[in-house]
Formats: structure tokens, C-alpha cells, sequence
């Protein structure tokens, strides 16, 4: 072989090599797109509820944004329990979940035969939306303002009766925190669902409970019930009119329900980013502001970082009430 004839050989290898190392990033992303096939978000509650609502509302905008369908499934059934577990156990990197606080948080700890664990079966992704709890009252209830009815309720003792929709939920946790708050000590009357715990403030049946704000909102502007401040730390948009109870004098009181979108702990974590920063991108936007708020919800959209510390605070605050008067649900 010639000299000329060797460099030209050589020449061509390292162009080729060259050309071929270009390539590698687009073929790279290619092999690595994600997603590629629709994805699947799991609502533990039925159609027409609240996450349901929430999780189809954001599955539209979801799916345009990964070039993918978005497929809302409602597996239904101890408190969305068995749809977190549903989540939990996911495998393959298509399945998400939208799921409300109580199924990340506390959920355990109410029953420890639960198949999941909060603590590390979830990567979490975003925090959509959050909202206070309203304490509510009769008519007719005493004190011309919240620490004037307070007053009023510690002098009571507990000949007062408060309402929840059932040992372990929000409404019922939420009063217990507010009576080691406050040193009010109203009996616990657990009923079916909220339409009978209202049903039992107009009755005269209870003094007092915490209710969601749209239903508390309804029945507030309807003359049925007197609202009496919010759970969360401030006042919220969601309830202008009334003031937060901290704002009352009701020290470290910061309680709030919302609801939030996880993956498997088995998901890789640059799958995760990006559903985050997706969807903290359309949480944000005008529209879906809008459309959480008709919900009921403040809209939040956060990073990873911000969900997962709401969900060790309100694990650690919920939990101490929890562990204090041996709280379970089976």
C-alpha cells in the first residue's frame, strides 16, 4: 500500500467516527423519549368527586404537553386508599396518581395493616392545589366573633358536640388539633358523610365542625350556618370573608386539605422532573387557576421539594394527635 493511499483511509475513518459521534445525541434522545405510550393517572374516588374533577381537568392540557394520552382511571374505595395502593404497586413507568392528603400522609398511621407505605412507596411530583377547612357553627351559636365563640366553647366543656363524616378524617383531626389549640373540649359525634353532619348543626344535634369551603360557603350564604374563621394560616382567598382562627389567637394552627400528583417510587427521577415541571407549568397558567378555584382549591403547582415538605409537616402534626389518643381506622 502506498503512503497517499493509507492517509486516505485514515482520513475517511475519522470522519466517519466524527459523523458517527454527531449522531449519538439525537439517536440517544430518541432511545430515551419519554413518554412512549399513554400514561395512566389513578383517582382512588368515583367519577364526579372532587380528585376525580381535579385529575380530568388536568389530563387535557396534561397530554398535549407529552405528546401522549392521558388516561384517567377511578379505582375506587377506602378513602382512595385502594388507589394508592394501586399506584404504590405500579410498574412499567406509565401510572401516576392524583391523590388527596390523607392518602400521603397519615394514612399508615390510622391503620398500619395498610398494604402501602406513604413514606416510601411515592416519589412525589407536584402539589396542585390546597384549601382550609371551615369551622362552622348553628345560627344562633354565641360570641360575636371567633375568639368570643371560642371562649364560648371552652366555658361549655363537653356538653358542646362537634361533627365529623368519620374517625380519621380531616373534619375529625382537624377538631382534635384545634381542642389540644385551644383546651375546648367538645365530644366527637362521627356521621356517614357531610350532608349529615350539616344536617346535624341545623338540628341543633352539634355546636360546632370544620367543613370543606365550598360546601361551608354554600350553607354560610344560604343563612343555615354561621362560619366562624379558616384552618389555614391567613386568611384565604377561597373564604375572604371570614378570618383564619390564627388570626383569632389560636397559636400554631396551620391546617389545610389539598390534593397532589405522585408517581412509584420506582419511576426514575428524570421522569419525575419532568412531569413537575410540566405540570407545575399548567397548574399555573390562568385557566387552570380559574378552574381550580371553581373547584374549590387555591392552585399551587410546585416542585417535588415543595410537596414532599407538606407532606412530612402534615405528617408529623396530624400524626402526634394520632399517636396521643390511639387513632385507627380499619
Amino acid at each position: 500500500m502506498t503512503s497517499s493511499y493509507l492517509r486516505r483511509r485514515t482520513a475517511l475513518a475519522g470522519v466517519a467516527l466524527l459523523a458517527g459521534q454527531a449522531m449519538l445525541p439525537a439517536a440517544h434522545a430518541q432511545a430515551t423519549a419519554w413518554p412512549d405510550r399513554p400514561l395512566h393517572l389513578i383517582v382512588g374516588f368515583p367519577a364526579g368527586s372532587s380528585p376525580d374533577l381535579t385529575a380530568r381537568a388536568l389530563a387535557e392540557p396534561l397530554a398535549k404537553a407529552l405528546g401522549q394520552p392521558v388516561i384517567v382511571e377511578n379505582k375506587v374505595g377506602a378513602g382512595g386508599n385502594i388507589g394508592a395502593d394501586a399506584v404504590a404497586k405500579a410498574r412499567g413507568g406509565d401510572t401516576i396518581g392524583l391523590m388527596i392528603n390523607g392518602n400521603l400522609t397519615i394514612a399508615k398511621l390510622l391503620n398500619p395493616a395498610l398494604r402501602y407505605d406513604p413514606a416510601t412507596d411515592f416519589a412525589p411530583i407536584s402539589l396542585i392545589g390546597v384549601a382550609p377547612l371551615v369551622l362552622v357553627a348553628p345560627v344562633n351559636a354565641p360570641g360575636a366573633d371567633a375568639r368570643a365563640f371560642l371562649d364560648a366553647a371552652r366555658a361549655a366543656g363537653n356538653t358542646w358536640s362537634y361533627g365529623s363524616p368519620g374517625v380519621g378524617t380531616v373534619g375529625h383531626l382537624g377538631m382534635e388539633l384545634l381542642k389540644a389549640r385551644t383546651g375546648i373540649a367538645p365530644v366527637h359525634v362521627p356521621y356517614p358523610g357531610y350532608s349529615q353532619v350539616f344536617s346535624g348543626l341545623v338540628r341543633g344535634e352539634l355546636q360546632l365542625s370544620m367543613l370543606p369551603p365550598a360546601l361551608a360557603q354554600t350553607q354560610i350564604a344560604a343563612g343555615k350556618l354561621r362560619g366562624i374563621g379558616v384552618t389555614s394560616a391567613g386568611r384565604s382567598p377561597l373564604v375572604p370573608e371570614l378570618p383564619s382562627l390564627a388570626d383569632a389567637g389560636v397559636k400554631n394552627f396551620n391546617l389545610e386539605i389539598w390534593n397532589a400528583v405522585v408517581a412509584p417510587a420506582s419511576m426514575p427521577p428524570a421522569h419525575v422532573a419532568k412531569l413537575a415541571e410540566v405540570l407545575g407549568a399548567i397548574v399555573r397558567t390562568p385557566e387552570m387557576r380559574a378552574q381550580l378555584f371553581q373547584q374549590g382549591w387555591q392552585a399551587v403547582g410546585s416542585a417535588p421539594e415543595g410537596l414532599a415538605s407538606r407532606i412530612k409537616a402534615d405528617t408529623q402534626t396530624l400524626g402526634a394527635i394520632i399517636r396521643a389518643q390511639n387513632i385507627r381506622v380499619q
